[in-house]
């Protein structure tokens, strides 16, 4: 039987370091070092060195689990446990010296979340909660927004690498919210905004085409926060989904609507 609390703070010890790494390296970055997996899509070699730094340190804290990770240094053999990581989250930004980004940290079973932590560097936020043990950012307790109404609504809309395909909905989400809603943001890193739902910060949040190392950390803070986070369809079984949703649950309708009025 894990000790998800204990086992929740030594994640937190390890993306917290992970996170300095990454603030430290910041400061002699050189863009030459940056390499394009795909159109818009970046890596270098600070992913990767985070990435390794990561699987080392948690293979030590959990033997039994593989892992799913964004740069490939490891990989997941149907073990009972699973880290799924992202060892730079918002690597556009970093390149651009740009907040924010994060170091993001999820270990589930076969079946659900366990654990959750996500180090955002710029503002030195460790966000983080373990199955049943709700949502804390450095040590405080998290909770969701209250705002039911789309027009006090503050929202958080990406738009993914792949635009040929998702244009048409983001088109459409941009003329439907803009002018309606409170206000909309971009920011960059998955993680932290999805954080940032749990945080009460903003009040819903949607990407598409996004990898399970993107949101599976910040789903569980959400959900553990009091929000709801479902795939573009609705269905809460999102673990292996592509498209997601979390919001503060007032909104999950209006938004889960609005996507389902354009098919891609």
């Amino acid at each position: 039987m894990l000790d998800l609390e204990q086992l929740t703070a030594d994640v937190c010890r390890i993306a917290t370091a992970a996170g300095h790494f990454l603030k430290e390296e910041r400061k002699n970055f050189r863009r030459e070092s940056v390499i394009e997996k795909c159109t818009h899509d970046y890596v270098s070699y600070v992913d990767k060195e985070s990435e390794r730094r990561l699987v080392t340190e948690l293979s030590a804290l959990l033997p039994e689990a593989g892992f799913i990770a964004e740069e490939g240094s490891a990989t997941y053999n149907d073990e009972p446990y699973c880290w799924v990581i992202d060892p730079l989250d918002g690597t556009t930004n970093y390149i651009h010296d740009n907040a924010p980004y994060c170091v993001s940290i999820a270990l589930r079973s076969r079946d659900e979340l366990l654990l959750g932590v996500v180090y955002e560097v710029c503002r030195d936020e460790c966000f983080y909660a373990w199955k049943g043990g709700k949502a804390w950012l450095n040590g405080e307790p998290l909770h969701i927004s209250d705002i039911d109404d789309v027009t006090n609504a503050f929202l958080i809309v990406e738009l993914p690498y792949n635009d040929a395909a998702y244009k048409q909905i983001a088109m459409h989400l941009l003329d439907d919210l803009y002018g309606k809603a409170g206000a909309i943001r971009m920011n960059g890193s998955a993680a932290a905004a999805i954080c940032y739902v749990a945080a009460g910060r903003f009040d819903g949040w949607l990407e598409a085409f996004i990898g399970k190392w993107d949101y599976s950390a910040a789903a569980l803070i959400v959900l553990e926060a009091g929000g709801e986070v479902t795939d573009f369809y609705g269905s809460r079984d999102f673990m292996e989904g592509h498209h997601i949703i979390a919001t503060n649950g007032h909104l999950h309708t209006y938004l889960q609507d609005l996507v389902k009025e354009v098919r891609f």
